[in-house]
């Protein structure tokens, strides 16, 4: 074959469907539950919102975009991560005039140049929420137990939280002269990212996935010690909450990470992450934190926002793994079997009328008794209904169940057989 998809992504095949049905149904219903409304932004937006959003010294940007310029000269970028967008959107459509904080959700593709492995992929979809309007601890917590009914819905079990707060522009500043005074006496033995890192955005240095800065982190100075006084009272108002949350979602924990930074420029105060059981987890499954700077930095008032970002192709990718029984699936209820054109004819019309009544409904090709009989077994249909002249006499048909072979006669009425079928 000439053509393939390109690397780093892929198509979603029929049987895989099933799957993301559950995790996006899931992720609408919980984000509805907690009153967030569903908002599409482009797939792409202009190059300067992402590098004035996300970074311009961020990985994402320097590495990891794809940008072009279109034939009008202006450069443009796929979507590399949502919360921008839907920033750019609050400015543009003065949300700010709405009762705040505006609750959104959005489930779309992102497009990161990246090494493809399982559960991240160049194009990659995400289930995100975001709270923009209101600063307090209290939309903290209530986005924190959305991420966790989310996960809770699709079966995700012994999940840890993990929490930090990086400040704000106000007592940042020292917790960064800090970190600097920490690293420079190390500074000949890092990287050269990492080097570059230790006076540029040092806080980057707490994320860095070399071995050797990895361990000069272990003694690093912490961020919520250099916390002022309104950053660690909203600090610790949020640990109370989500002790408070234990009680309802008792199969997780917490723990506080003093080198969770997260890899956005955006990011002020509350970060978090959320973690799977599984020891040989490569990272989070859910991650996100406040970004109260990010609407001011694009153009709009000073507003303080709050959000997570989870791949959906992980949660695909887990179900996949523990044959989730929650995952159900899209095999058809009855097959329809069919002997004679006359049959036939009939069949197609009771086919439509079982489906109008939310019966899934398939009509077998036209073969022998024995072929269309294979063919409903392939499908791992739970009946098969024949009908052949003798039947079309009669006005009744053979209900046979394919799990353990029991046939009964039923009336050859869509209402009857839909009865039969749940019966």
């Amino acid at each position: 074959m000439t053509f393939r998809v390109p690397r780093g992504t892929y198509d979603i095949l029929p049987e895989e469907q099933t799957r993301w049905d559950l995790v996006t149904a899931t992720g609408e219903k919980v984000a509805r539950q907690f009153g967030y409304g569903r908002i599409s932004t482009p797939l792409f937006e202009a190059t300067d919102l992402f590098e004035r959003g996300v970074g311009v010294d961020t990985d994402i940007v320097q590495k990891e975009m794809y940008t072009f310029e279109d034939h009008g000269g202006d450069s443009l970028t796929l979507r590399p991560e949502g919360t921008a967008g839907v920033c750019r959107a609050y400015i543009q459509h003065g949300m700010h005039n709405q009762p705040q904080p505006v609750r959104l959700y959005y489930m779309g593709a992102m497009f990161r140049y990246e090494r493809p492995q399982a559960g991240r992929l160049r194009q990659h979809h995400q289930f995100g929420v975001e709270a923009i309007g209101d600063g307090s601890a209290q939309v903290d917590a209530e986005v924190i137990e959305l991420a966790l009914g989310f996960l809770s819905g699709i079966g995700m079990e012994g999940l840890t939280v993990k929490l930090n707060s990086i400040g704000d522009g106000d007592c940042r500043p020292a917790y960064l002269e800090a970190l600097r005074d920490y690293f420079r006496p190390h500074a000949g033995g890092l990287s050269g990212v990492d080097r570059a890192r230790l006076e540029r955005s040092p806080l980057r240095l707490l994320d860095s996935k070399e071995a050797g800065t990895a361990e000069l982190c272990a003694g690093a100075p912490h961020s919520v010690d250099f916390l002022d006084d309104q950053c660690l009272n909203h600090w610790n108002e949020l640990l109370g909450y989500v002790e408070d949350l234990k009680l309802l979602y008792s199969d997780f924990k917490f723990q506080i990470d003093h080198r969770l930074v997260r890899g956005l420029d955006y990011y002020t105060r509350t970060v978090f992450e959320i973690h799977p059981p599984d020891v040989g987890a490569q990272s989070s499954v859910l991650s996100g934190g406040r970004y109260d700077g990010l609407i001011e930095e694009l153009g709009g008032a000073s507003t303080p926002g709050i959000g997570f970002g989870s791949g959906i192709e992980r949660h695909i990718l887990n179900l996949s793994r523990q044959e989730s029984e929650s995952c159900g699936g899209d095999a058809p209820e009855v097959v329809i079997i069919h002997l004679g054109r006359a049959a036939t004819r009939a069949c197609v019309l009771l086919a439509a009328q079982l489906r109008l009544r939310g019966v899934r409904t398939v009509l077998a090709p036209g073969r022998s008794m024995r072929g269309q009989l294979r063919y409903a077994d392939s499908l791992s249909a739970g009946f098969a209904l024949i009908i052949g002249q003798q039947e079309l006499e009669r006005g009744t048909a053979s209900l046979k169940s394919l799990s353990d072979g029991k046939q009964t006669d039923v009336a050859l009425d869509a209402e009857r057989v839909a009865a039969s079928l749940r019966a």
